[in-house]
């Protein structure tokens, strides 16, 4: 295997349970990272971000660096300060 991707898609392959796991963490890194992009873009600090919210600055932290999910309306608190919406698109079916 000559990269990640290849490794990636060779576990998915071998086993279907880690090949799930694998999809929501890379889900949930791509949320994150929008929201680091954004504020980042927006040239607003954590804590500054955490104060336009009403949490602390450590669970800002947390959520950036994938310590912890939030629930949903902290996420929706957090994507509205930044400007960023939350789409739901139906998901491919699983056989």
């Amino acid at each position: 295997m000559k990269t990640w991707n290849d490794y990636k898609e060779h576990v998915k392959i071998v086993d279907p349970v880690i090949a799930k796991d694998m999809e929501e963490i890379e889900v949930i890194s791509s949320i994150v990272s929008a929201m680091v992009e954004q504020r980042t873009a927006m040239g607003i600090s954590q804590r500054e971000l955490a104060a336009m919210c009403g949490i602390p600055q450590s669970s800002v932290a947390r959520i950036e660096s994938c310590k912890t999910t939030p629930n949903l309306g902290t996420l929706l608190n957090i994507f509205q300060h930044l400007g960023l919406q939350l789409t739901v698109t139906p998901s491919k079916p699983t056989l």
